[in-house]
Formats: structure tokens, sequence, C-alpha cells
């Protein structure tokens, strides 16, 4: 199991949001680059990063700021306003790991292909679930796409590989993620799931690495001071 501590940037500060809502924000840092610095210090060598001006401008906003986040010996994967090859190549060439599809991905699987096809295991799409369904534009539009079908045929059609599963209502919470939709996700067999959303606990964190998840994203539990970074990184492999 891989942990990763979030970063999600507006505005080119560090916030939280609260079930994906922008006016249900919370400020923790005006320095994204110092957040990293801290998170490795720590012992962090995943990172995952999010571009929340991205993810409803469908552009690279805080390219340059997510740019100075990538450290030699540690892994970035960033989603947010990834919708094109061009941004794809821009972020590879920048260094980052994973670049993680979103909105693009529900509306158009062929561009998933060709995305796999061209750029291989870089390529990941985050699935973010409301009530079952898919969600997209930022968390603003709820699609009649079904959470669980969309992930296998993302794996079987496609040839995506890494998956970023959250459960929008326990997203920012702080009440645990959605164990059940991650031991449902574990049936596909060869997907790397990475789960997001409400993680909260050591003890969450042990069951999801029993379940065979790939990787767990840590944000607010992290920045509320709810999980200790240091014994979060116990539990990677």
């Amino acid at each position: 199991m891989k942990i990763f501590p979030a970063i999600d940037i507006l505005n080119k500060k560090v916030v939280r949001l609260t079930q994906g809502d922008y006016n249900l924000k919370k400020e923790y840092s005006d320095s994204p680059c110092e957040i990293a610095s801290d998170f490795f210090k720590k012992g962090a060598t995943h990172l995952h990063v999010v571009d929340l001006d991205g993810a409803k401008s469908g552009n690279a906003d805080n390219y340059d700021v997510i740019k100075q986040l990538k450290q030699k010996e540690t892994f970035v994967e960033v989603g947010g306003g990834i919708r094109s090859f061009d941004v794809i190549e821009k972020y590879a060439l920048a260094g980052i790991d994973r670049v993680i599809l979103g909105t693009i991905a529900v509306k158009n699987t062929d561009f998933v292909k060709e995305a796999v096809k061209e750029f291989g295991k870089i390529i990941a799409v985050g699935v973010d679930v409301q009530n079952s369904n898919v969600a997209i534009s930022g968390w603003r539009e709820i699609t009649n796409v079904n959470g669980f079908d969309f992930c296998r045929r993302l794996y079987e059609e496609c040839g995506v590989n890494s998956i970023i599963y959250t459960d929008i209502s326990t997203d920012g919470m702080l009440k645990g993620t959605n164990i059940k939709a991650f031991e449902t996700l574990a049936e596909i067999k060869g997907l790397n799931v990475t789960a997001s959303g409400g993680v909260s606990g050591i003890d969450e964190i042990k069951r999801l690495k029993e379940i065979g998840v790939y990787g767990v994203i840590l944000g607010k539990a992290l920045y509320e001071n709810k999980i200790d970074l240091s014994e979060a990184l116990k539990e990677q492999d």
C-alpha cells in the first residue's frame, strides 16, 4: 500500500473542501511547497495533488506551482483540469509520475483509450461518486453512470490500470470512508485502486490494506491532526 498525503490547490493556496463544495473550503497554507516539504520530511514518498482551479476551468491553472512540488526521489500524481493530450504531455515533461483524468474520461472514453495507448501507465482516472453515480466538472454535475460499472469498463475496455475512487458523501467529513465500496472494487482483479474521501484513522488504513487497496489518500485528517503521517507511513509497503 502507498500513502498519498494530499495537497489541493485553489488560488495558489492549500485548501480542503467539504464534499467537494467550493463554498465550504478551509485554507491551511499560502505555500503548497512548504506543505509538501513538511510531508517529505516526515517520510512521505508519494504525493497526491489536485488543481481545484483547473477542475472547474479545464486548464492547468496551477501548473507552475505543481511543477515545483516534484522532487527527484518522490512520486507525484496530479488531477484537475487534465482534458487534453497537451496538458498530459506538459505534466509528463515536468516529471509528474501520474496524471489523473476526470471529466473527460466520462465524456469521451475514446480519449482515455488513446491516452493510455500514447502515455501508458502514467494515465489514471479519478472516479468521484455520489449516491453510486459518477460526478464530473468539479463534482458539480452528477451523471447517470454507475461508479462500479465505470471502473470495470475503464480497466477492461480502456486499459486503465489505476483508479482513484472518491465517495463524495464521505469526503472531508472525518467520519470514515466507504469501506464497502472498496471491498466491491477489490473484485476487479488487477486494477490498482486508491481510496480517497473521509479516511480518518489508522485502523481504517489497516483495513483498506487488508482489502488489497493499492493506495490511500490522506487529506483533511492530516490537516486537522486526526492522523499522524509518520504513523500512517508505517502501513506503506
